[in-house]
């Protein structure tokens, strides 16, 4: 019996081994696929850490930029104008300028030192300059480092926007040598001190962090090292779970195993989040600092270094511009922090607490700092691009854009509509406005306004507003007269009566002058110094109506207009920008050139992908274009744009058009000096009367803009093939010598037959002008 209870317990102990060794076996085996899927785990997070990072092409929108203004003794700046730009770039006004991008004022000097900047065609260094003005000019540029006259200078050029930016992201990459140490300093004594002595995750800090945590009884510290905070930006979503905790520790040592603490904080400055800028978000200390103080981040002062680095913890949380004082208190704790943790910041600490946040009102950088002239340039960039290559490739875009003349545009617009609306009383906001400025011999584009909210990224009215251009058409007519074969002069008399035109369906047009006054037999100029009706068309229609449109496609007319009467008047649709490109190739001697936004296209590197020359073409005889500029210059200097005299008593000599349409819905004016041009429109969105004409509207905006910018005189001169002579106003008789003439330009070969009876009737002369007239 003692024998079988014996083997009773043997047999209960075998089974007992029997399930602990399957046991063990099961463990073993749950063990060993818990460890191959951690491995596995552990190898899927390193190779998407290694492949994702260190392939990593980061995401860089295009950048586009104005112009380089340029310093050269002769210049047409004033030391007024150098200072706005100089504000505009973000350059800092000083008592004496010791670094790039400060300047100091002094009477009618100015003393800078420039930014370097990689143009187009190279690179060029910081320069200290000295800037003497006399009369509105540069009189003299002066190295003080060299102890010499300088011939040239450029300024950087303003960063004015930026295209495609993908996923919404944006940022300026910086590398760590770009970094001042104060940052660097900064941000480790305020996100990870132990930064260079642990491997991605601290212990410590975890600690510290549970216990603070505890004692708040909830969320009050974190204990994520700078490399976490890479991850969890870099790999991973903002959700705090333990799945993602867990990935972000593990990736966080795979990083720094693979990759250097500097190449990792290099990372960590150009991706940490700060803030949402509409659907963009800004990234990185590049950009950050551009987008609250108007300054490359080399150049950030403690205390705004202070700011950015307190905002790391929560952009949102520390916004300066929505909670100033939560982020003064911020900005603060991150200097103490520094002082803490190097005394050697103490000194500079304590000034730095003394500072206010002097943050820009509004960035004055990203994609709709100038979205009408941006839009014009994507229009232009669409033709040569594919669109994936403007939202990844870093282009570097180099436009024509003029921050002066942009500033001055727009501020005429806003100024302008808001004086009209309260001198005719009409309602608030219902007045609206397009302006677009070029140069007059390159044709380039130097600023657009798309209406009177300039910063409004919608309907552009510049570009995208077309609207019948009135009497903006009239110097077509005249210019297809004067080249055409009938022989016609500006000193011709043509008939202002009103005349009743029979149309291909019978029925009958009977123009009528805005005035309904009518002036009978009158010298051709006068049509567009008075800006008569019934004469244009009397006129066009002795030419005929196809000679017009000939004319307007060679001026740069995109397409052919119906051949109706009703063109002469100016029945014809155009933008502000089309406009513009008509009226190009009248103040450039005739040359016509496409209206261009950009002057240079470099990828991230600074290669070129792609030029614009300017292909140039004879719009009209350089002889007849001079003929016609006279003929404007008079509508401004005793005709329907006299107002200018008054307006801009300063310039002289200026040429321009107004243009209205029926009911007053449409007020244009179209204008020029020796460098510049520029189209106005004012009316309503919904095209009502604006109970406007151009004179009235188009006009002053026009003028108010011209006087706050570089605008010079037209050089009174005639080109070869033209020479001036005096008639008689009532007859348009030759009447060189004689009294009570008026002086008009003729072209040599086109010289009136008739000489005035104070003239020799056997002079010489008569036979040669018939000779001309058959030759």
């Amino acid at each position: 019996m003692g024998q079988k209870k014996g083997q009773g317990s043997s047999k209960k102990a075998g089974a007992k081994t029997t399930i602990k060794s399957k046991l063990w076996y099961l463990f073993s085996r749950l063990t060993l696929l818990l460890v191959i899927a951690a491995v596995a785990w552990v190898a899927w997070l390193d190779i998407k850490v290694l492949g994702e990072f260190s392939g990593k092409k980061w995401s860089v929108p295009a950048r586009v930029y104005a112009r380089p203004m340029e310093l050269y003794p002769g210049a047409t700046i004033s030391s007024e104008m150098l200072a706005k730009e100089l504000a505009i770039l973000g350059y800092r006004r000083v008592s004496e300028p010791s670094r790039a991008g400060q300047f100091k004022v002094s009477g009618d000097n100015i003393h800078l030192i420039s930014r370097p900047f990689r143009f187009w065609d190279g690179d060029e260094s910081a320069r200290e300059l000295k800037v003497r003005f006399e009369g509105g000019r540069i009189a003299a540029l002066f190295d003080p480092v060299s102890r010499s006259n300088t011939s040239l200078a450029r300024l950087d050029p303003a960063l004015i926007g930026s295209i495609y930016p993908s996923h919404g992201e944006d940022r300026i990459l910086v590398r760590l040598d770009q970094v001042p140490e104060a940052l660097i300093s900064a941000l480790i004594a305020t996100e990870d001190r132990r930064f260079y002595d642990h491997w991605g995750v601290d212990p410590k800090s975890i600690g510290r962090a549970f216990v603070a945590n505890v004692r708040a009884g909830g969320y009050a510290q974190g204990g994520s090292t700078i490399t976490q905070q890479l991850v969890k930006n870099f790999f991973l979503d903002s959700r705090r779970t333990l799945v993602r905790k867990a990935n972000e520790a593990v990736m966080a040592l795979l990083l720094e195993l693979h990759f250097s603490k500097e190449e990792i904080l290099e990372a960590y400055l150009n991706e940490i989040y700060f803030g949402q800028d509409g659907a963009r978000s800004i990234h990185g200390f590049g950009l950050a600092a551009w987008y609250w103080f108007q300054t490359p981040l080399e150049e950030l002062s403690l205390h705004e270094i202070a700011l950015l680095v307190g905002m790391v913890k929560g952009p949102s949380y520390y916004n300066p511009r929505r909670a100033p004082e939560r982020a003064l208190n911020r900005r603060n704790t991150v200097l103490e922090l520094m002082a803490d943790t190097s005394p050697a910041w103490a000194q500079e600490v304590e000034e730095a607490k003394a500072q206010s946040i002097d943050i820009v009102e509004r960035s004055v950088i990203g994609t709709s700092r100038h979205p009408a002239f941006i839009q014009l340039v994507r229009q232009q960039l669409q033709r040569d691009y594919r669109s994936a290559d403007l939202e990844s490739e870093g282009l570097r875009i180099y436009t024509t854009f003029d921050p002066l003349v942009q500033r001055a545009a727009e501020h005429s617009v806003k100024t302008r509509l808001k004086a009209l609306e309260q001198e005719r009383n009409l309602a608030v906001g219902s007045l609206q406005a397009a302006a677009v400025f070029t140069t007059t011999e390159t044709a380039e584009v130097l600023a657009v306004v798309g209406g009177r909210d300039p910063r409004a990224d919608g309907f552009n009215r510049a570009l995208a507003a077309k609207r019948p251009i009135g009497s903006l058409v009239k110097p077509a007519v005249v210019a297809a007269a004067l080249a055409g074969p009938e022989g016609f002069t500006l000193a011709s008399r043509v008939n202002d009566e009103q005349v009743t035109v029979k149309l291909d369906d019978g029925r009958e047009w009977t123009p009528k002058n805005y005035s309904e006054r009518y002036w009978g037999e009158i010298p051709l100029y006068d049509i567009l110094v008075r800006s008569l009706n019934a004469a244009t068309v009397d006129l066009g229609m002795t030419i005929g109506v196809p000679a017009v449109i000939a004319q307007l496609r060679q001026l740069g007319l995109a397409h052919d207009p119906e051949p109706y009467p009703s063109l002469l008047l100016g029945a014809l649709e155009l933008s502000p920008l089309e406009v513009a490109s008509l009226y190009q190739p009248i103040s450039a001697g005739g040359y016509q050139r496409d209206l261009s936004a950009i002057r240079e296209v470099r990828d991230a590197v600074g290669a070129p992908l792609q030029r614009y020359p300017l292909d140039v073409e004879q719009a009209m005889s350089t002889p007849v274009a001079a003929l016609l500029r006279w003929n404007l210059q008079q509508t401004v200097e005793r005709g329907s744009a006299r107002a200018l005299g008054w307006l801009l008593p300063e310039v002289s000599g200026l040429a321009g058009k107004t243009g209205t349409t029926n009911d007053l819905r449409d007020g244009w004016f179209a204008g020029f000096g020796g460098n510049m041009l520029g189209v106005v429109w004012v009316g309503r969105d919904d095209n009502k009367s604006a109970g406007l004409t151009g004179a009235s509207g188009a006009l002053r905006v026009w003028a108010e803009a011209m006087s706050q910018v570089a605008l010079e005189p037209i050089v009174a001169s005639l080109p070869s093939g033209a020479e001036w002579h005096a008639v008689n106003p009532d007859t348009g008789a030759l009447a060189d010598g004689c009294a009570n003439t008026t002086r008009v330009p003729f072209l040599s070969n086109r010289l009136p037959l008739e000489e005035d009876s104070c003239m020799q009737k056997d002079s010489p002369g008569l036979l040669k002008r018939i000779f001309n007239w058959f030759e």
